[in-house]
């Protein structure tokens, strides 16, 4: 199985344009074969909380996104976007999910940072995707600091971790850290997707990783340029490509 991240620069609530990168990223990964995608934290819009009003998306099946759907049927791949997605409740930090020829899935930030409350609800995390016999867990940034959420991906029966995050330059080793321990105590592979760039008041400091089933970090693409990493599982090659 390849497993693929992306590290992109967010265009400050255009989603069109935002749109037209992240296609450019996932036909790189396709012409490397590879199974599943997922990108940054609210990769679409950018980190912009005080905007989610008019950018989040109200439908699961929002027209805008239908040529990840497309993307996603005719090459057999996994795709996770980040996008703000609008609940009963109120607006959640969610990834939405194109599997190929199946209906779109929303996988929603349930752990929020301190200070979110002001602009998102709490949402649902979905059980581990399957990928053949591979079930993949995803996160989405401050729950790769919750215990209970990667014990609960580890008794759900994930082999792989996938987080998708913002990281600025003042934490982003800290994430590394942690999700180094998170692969090593429960044996998975884990990828991390950063942004680079300006993105809301963060500096996004990309570092966009992969790790071993040891913790050990394997492969890193660099803190200022676009570009998506991959892992083959059967062999632990790395493949970086940038922009």
């Amino acid at each position: 199985m390849k497993l693929c991240v992306a590290q992109t620069r967010p265009i400050k609530g255009d989603i069109s344009k935002n749109i037209e990168k992240h296609k450019e990223l996932i036909e790189n990964a396709i012409s490397n074969q590879v199974d599943i995608i997922v990108f940054p934290e609210l990769s679409l819009t950018g980190y912009e909380p005080e905007l989610v009003g008019k950018l989040a998306s109200s439908e699961i099946d929002d027209s805008r996104l239908n040529d990840f759907q497309t993307l996603s049927n005719n090459n057999k791949i996994i795709i996770g976007v980040g996008m703000p997605t609008k609940s009963e409740n109120g607006i959640c930090i969610s990834l939405i999910l194109f599997t190929p020829n199946k209906t779109r899935q929303i996988y929603s930030k349930h752990y929020l940072h301190p200070g979110e409350e002001k602009y998102f609800v709490s949402g649902q995390n979905i059980l581990p995707l399957k990928h053949k016999s591979n079930k993949i867990a995803l996160a989405i940034c401050y729950e790769t600091s919750i215990f209970e959420h990667s014990q609960t991906a580890n008794r759900n029966g994930a082999e792989v971790y996938i987080a998708s995050v913002l990281n600025s330059f003042n934490t982003v080793d800290k994430d590394i850290h942690r999700i180094s321990e998170i692969s090593n105590r429960y044996g998975m592979i884990s990828l991390m997707a950063n942004l680079v760039g300006k993105s809301g008041d963060y500096d996004c400091a990309g570092k966009s990783s992969i790790w071993n089933r040891q913790g050990n970090l394997i492969g890193q693409l660099n803190s200022t340029n676009e570009g998506i990493i991959i892992i083959n599982t059967e062999n632990q090659e790395i493949i970086e490509k940038y922009l």
